[in-house]
């Protein structure tokens, strides 16, 4: 290592004198000459150009200054670092403390917002209920809603009869469907058993709702105008789509979580209502504008306190019933969206509706593997069916034959049952598979066949001989499935 001969330090830019031998720092030297003109260790004449540069090795290391080259300094630059640490996590923590007191005064404004929004919402029913009541004394009709939301005061559900008028179309219905059911014959023209056995898959939807996050959990085809159907999806959105044109008619949008249900009400007259209820505990309408074209929104139905899990639009077509996990069910008109009746709790929620094509009777899956059939006109348990003993399971769907005779339900996880309602007990008991999970049944208008649908496909049987006509395994995780116009399709949704 080489010293500079004025101070004495190793030099950063070395530079020796081709006279004396001696080594230099160049910017010491160099100041040096330029005031003496001499070297200053022998006193000779010296030159600029009398310095050589010592070149070193690049990849040398420079030397440690004398600071770091012994004990005392290192331990010294350690401490410095030590405390520069010690610093920085004190200020880290104050901050952190900061930040904390910050949260803890926005969660309780937060809360107090809340409190106040809880005190004008009880402000808000208990002037509802007072407007009703008044109105009632003094013989007022309710005013029918225009899009505004359909709120019940929490905890106060109507638990009497239905209102008189109510139930003599009920029965009136019943005594005219009833009369006309039992005669009825399947139309000209319907499917037969021959033609079911040909079905294949022939169109599929790929993109209908959002694919994040995907899956369509409900479908519902038109009746008057058999090419249009409605889906309802995980994206909480309900699609109106039109398979002859491959075109979506309308998005309706108004639920924040998925949609569970959806359904048609066309009445001849009036104009077609589009329903929908979902996993976010309100109920939507919308009624279609002839001037626009358009769906608009009708009511939103918010007298429930648990998810909806049932949607069906009474025979009558002027009462919608809704079922719930908060263990009870509702009817509500369809003229002025004001709820007619709402039922006690139940010991169990609701996971499942389907009505009798009579429309006396609901039936009601349970999260016991039981049944319950109730009277709509009086809300009484009319008779509860239970599956033999076995693992208590959730029934997610139900379904009546359209003659009114049977009841189609899972009596366990892979296995329907088909229940004669006049004798009350099943009749036939078909097995999927211990792999098939069942998530829908379905009745065909005819009375003749029924669908399954599961995680593996679409089976089809015929009623009484209960022979499997066709299967579908194509589509996995089916979740809904519905018959077309005269039998002749099978539309079909699917959780993926």
């Amino acid at each position: 290592m080489f010293f500079c001969g004025i101070s004495g330090e190793p030099p950063q830019d070395p530079v020796v004198s081709a006279k004396s031998g001696h080594v230099y720092e160049r910017r010491l030297i160099l100041k040096y000459i330029n005031d003496n003109g001499t070297d200053p260790l022998t006193g000779e004449k010296l030159e600029e150009s009398d310095l050589l540069t010592i070149k070193a090795n690049p990849k040398a290391a420079p030397p440690r200054p004398p600071t770091v080259t012994s004990f005392p300094a290192l331990l010294h630059t350690l401490q410095n670092e030590w405390d520069a640490l010690v610093l920085e996590t004190f200020a880290l923590k104050q901050q952190y403390n900061n930040t904390r007191q910050e949260l803890s005064y926005a969660l309780y404004a937060q809360d107090a917002a809340s409190r106040v929004v809880a005190r004008l919402i009880r402000e808000r029913d208990a002037a509802r209920e007072a407007l009703v009541n008044v109105q009632a004394s003094m013989g007022m009709a309710p005013a029918p809603s225009n899009g505004g939301d359909v709120e019940m005061a929490e905890g106060a559900p109507q638990e009497a009869a239905l209102p008189k008028e109510v139930v003599d179309q009920i029965d009136e219905t019943q005594q005219t469907l009833s009369a006309t059911r039992k005669k009825r014959k399947a139309p000209a023209g319907y499917t037969t058993v021959a033609e079911i056995k040909t079905f294949t898959a022939k169109h599929t939807i790929p993109s209908l709702h959002s694919a994040a996050p995907a899956g369509i959990n409900s479908i519902a085809v038109s009746r008057s105008t058999p090419s249009q159907f409605l889906t309802g999806g995980n994206d909480k959105i309900v699609q109106l789509y039109d398979r002859g044109t491959d075109k979506v008619l309308a998005s309706l949008k108004g639920h924040t979580k998925k949609v569970n249900h959806v359904s048609f009400r066309e009445r001849a007259g009036d104009s077609t209502l589009v329903l929908s209820v979902g996993a976010d505990k309100i109920a939507k309408i919308w009624s279609h504008d002839s001037a626009s074209g358009e769906y608009l929104p009708k009511a939103t139905i918010r007298t429930h306190k648990g998810d909806l899990t049932g949607l069906v639009v009474h025979p009558t077509s002027t009462l919608v019933a809704y079922s719930s996990l908060d263990k009870t069910y509702s009817l509500h008109e369809l003229s002025n969206f004001t709820q007619v009746y709402h039922s006690a709790p139940s010991d169990e929620p609701f996971h499942s509706l389907a009505i009798h094509p009579d429309g006396a009777l609901l039936a009601l899956g349970t999260s016991s593997s039981k049944i319950q059939l109730c009277d709509v006109r009086t809300g009484a348990v009319a008779a509860i069916i239970s599956p033999p003993e076995g693992t208590p399971f959730s029934i997610t769907t139900l379904a009546f034959s359209e003659n009114g005779y049977h009841l189609l339900a899972p009596d366990s996880l892979s296995s329907v049952a088909i229940w004669d309602l006049r004798k009350m007990k099943a009749t036939h008991s078909i097995s999927l598979g211990d792999s098939f999970k069942i998530n829908k049944v379905e009745y065909d208008y005819s009375a003749n066949y029924f669908a399954v649908g599961g995680n593996e496909g679409v089976h089809l049987f015929a009623h009484k001989t209960w022979e499997e006509l066709v299967r579908f395994e194509e589509a996995s995780d089916v979740t809904d499935v519905v018959f077309g116009d005269h039998g002749k399709e099978i539309w079909a949704t699917s959780a993926c």
